[in-house]
């Protein structure tokens, strides 16, 4: 199961924060994390984060306390990519916010689990094009 994949640091994080979406956020975590088993789990940004061989997908931060929001993205520094018109997203969930970098935001925890299945589609295609 995905939530044993939870890295330990993360899961500290999110305990000390006390983070309002925490139930979501697991959640989120655990949808990314079963897209691919290539996909770990870090503290990266003061948030939780997930990497391949960079970064690419960062969750709520302490500051972000209204909806869930995934955030994709390339790595820290830009490398010219164009995965604005590369990811099928045909629920149109990803607002894009350049060309290497798109903003999921969920309404609730029925929101992502009805979305869960796109969601990890998502995550899928953002990685094989990195």
């Amino acid at each position: 199961m995905p939530s044993s994949r939870f890295d330990p640091a993360v899961t500290a994080l999110l305990d000390a924060s006390k983070h309002p979406l925490r139930s979501e956020i697991d959640t989120l975590r655990t949808i990314i994390l079963s897209a691919h088993r290539s996909i770990l789990e870090g503290v990266k940004w003061n948030a939780a984060s997930f990497r391949t061989t960079d970064w690419f997908a960062t969750l709520n931060g302490p500051r972000q306390v209204k909806e869930p929001m995934l955030i994709l993205h390339a790595g820290a520094k830009e490398k010219g990519l164009d995965l604005k018109d590369r990811i099928p997203d045909p629920d149109g969930l990803i607002k894009w916010l350049g060309n290497e970098r798109g903003q999921i935001v969920l309404k609730d925890a029925d929101d992502i689990k009805s979305k869960q299945g796109a969601l990890k589609a998502i995550v899928s295609a953002w990685i094989t094009l990195l």
